[in-house]
């Protein structure tokens, strides 16, 4: 992204006590909330082994999957939880919390870290409030199929987050559901190793689905995301008070304690994108068209309008209740080229272009946390280089993907193909551009005469060369096959309530 600047609110103040406060919550949510349905304490063992040959795993077998398994071609990952859902539909109340651990071995070493650790609560059947890192289907895409959001997808790690709002769709009072929003106002931080210590994430997000019981449904969601504050080697520490804040909520240029860049541009690293979605319900069978653009330019227009209006992620979906053997189907198109044009300025001349998505000359880690690009996994992550500063590698790309899923002979199976061609950055663009496809074939099936475990296999397998950053790594991937075989066991710890 082109120049902007940031805001912060320390990230030590929230920041070092937020776990504590977590557990704390923990704690509490079961002693404070009355008792008034039937409540269940459950957990999840899972572990999980990767074998690739190719010098690397194959994409699909670790993008996508909140940054639990390594990019390295050998890996064992083992996982542990335990956590109420939400579980009183139609109450004045409700909650749900987690604590999630993860040791992962790889190439990397032994990394033990905490995955999820959250607490959440539900006032009124709708109004929500969650403190914590948890595992998110972001926007209003296929959570299942899609090769991954602009803004947000499953690619990273659960970053720790306040979040309040309305998170699922809820109906307006006298409208019978015909007309129902969604949304809620983040203050995130990114707490991993990066070029700004302590850089913080804004975020807030709006959704309104018009239709109701009608067979035909549609939505439009506009989101915002931000980084800013934290302490840039550079620049030093970041403007962090709460009117700064308010000025990043409203995407304003920066004051004083900014430098020259976020004083005359907008305070901080800005994305936006809105999502358009139609669905059709005929005979127990949903057909849905979606679109969704990435914008880094003021100022804000309908999608459609915008400068990039040629990037964007358009896409097919059906889903059937009637056919378990194909349960869902996925076609989705990525463009990332155009970027508004080559130029930002030229000769005098602003052209407004060279949008550069995910980067930031501030916030040079990009729009990535823990080493993984929070958007779609086929825009790279930054790269730290020798002389200790980071780049963009690739972040100009076409992909084509087509996923399914289904039930059968007491399987659950899930096929991905992707077609991606990546071309680099206006700025570095590649020798050539580098295509390649991407296949996976995953199975699972619960044995109960085995325990109840659940045992699965994913095969997957990238033909051709894509860009690939791993950590400080940069290099051409080349073809590489791998398999993913894992175990889970899940349960029932305690139940209480009635």
């Amino acid at each position: 992204m082109k120049p902007h600047t940031s805001t912060h609110i320390p990230h030590p103040t929230l920041g070092g006590d937020l776990r504590g406060l977590v557990f704390g919550l923990l704690l509490s949510l079961p002693l404070t909330i009355p008792l008034a349905a039937q409540d269940s304490l459950v957990y999840r063992v899972e572990t999980a082994a990767i074998a690739s040959a190719g010098g690397r795993a194959p994409l699909w077998l670790h993008a996508n999957r909140y940054g639990l398994y390594s990019q390295g071609p050998f890996s064992w990952t083992t996982r542990a939880e335990a956590g109420k859902e939400l579980s009183r539909d139609g109450r004045w109340l409700d909650y749900a919390f987690k604590l999630s651990g993860v040791l992962r071995v790889g190439n990397e070493g032994a990394k033990p870290y905490l995955h999820e650790y959250y607490a959440r609560a539900r006032a009124w059947g709708f109004l929500d409030i969650a403190v914590g890192a948890r595992e998110e289907h972001p926007g209003a895409l296929d959570p299942v199929l899609s090769s991954g959001g602009l803004l947000f997808s499953r690619n990273a790690r659960p970053m720790p987050k306040i979040v309040v709002g309305i998170e699922d769709y809820t109906g307006i009072p006298f409208t019978q559901g015909f007309v129902q929003v969604r949304g809620a106002l983040v203050h995130g931080w990114f707490n991993d190793p990066r070029y700004v210590q302590g850089a913080m994430l804004h975020h807030k997000y709006a959704y309104v689905k018009l239709g109701g019981r009608w067979p035909v449904n549609i939505q439009y969601g506009f989101e915002h995301a931000a980084q800013w504050g934290g302490t840039s080697p550079v620049y030093g520490r970041q403007a962090n008070g709460l009117r700064d804040w308010w000025r990043i909520f409203l995407g304003k240029s920066g004051t004083d304690a900014c430098n020259d860049n976020e004083y005359r541009n907008a305070a901080g690293n800005h994305l936006l994108s809105q999502t358009l979605r139609l669905d059709v319900r005929v005979a127990g069978v949903t057909l849905s068209g979606y679109w969704q653009n990435l914008t880094e330019d003021p100022p804000i227009k309908f999608i459609g309008k915008t400068m990039n209006v040629a990037d964007g992620l358009w896409g097919v979906s059906l889903r059937s209740e009637r056919w378990p053997v194909l349960r869902g189907i996925v076609y989705e198109y990525v463009n990332t080229t155009d970027q508004s044009g080559p130029y930002h300025d030229k000769d005098g001349i602003i052209y407004g272009g060279a949008d550069n998505y995910y980067m930031n000359s501030i916030f040079r880690t990009g729009w990535s946390y823990f080493g993984r690009t929070i958007g779609t996994p086929f825009i790279t992550p930054t790269v730290h280089t020798e002389g200790g500063d980071w780049r963009m590698v690739n972040n100009r790309v076409q992909v084509h993907h087509v996923a399914a899923e289904g039930r059968i002979a007491g399987c659950d199976w899930r096929a991905m193909v992707s077609v991606s061609r990546a071309y680099g950055t206006y700025r570095d663009p590649l020798a050539s551009p580098q295509t390649c496809t991407s296949a996976l074939l995953e199975v699972s099936r619960v044995m109960p005469r085995w325990w109840g475990l659940e045992i699965g296999c994913s095969i997957g397998a990238d033909f051709g060369q894509m860009p690939v950053v791993d950590g400080a790594r940069y290099f051409t991937g080349g073809n590489a096959a791998g398999v993913c075989l894992s175990v889970r066991k899940t349960g029932t710890i305690a139940k209480w309530g009635r």
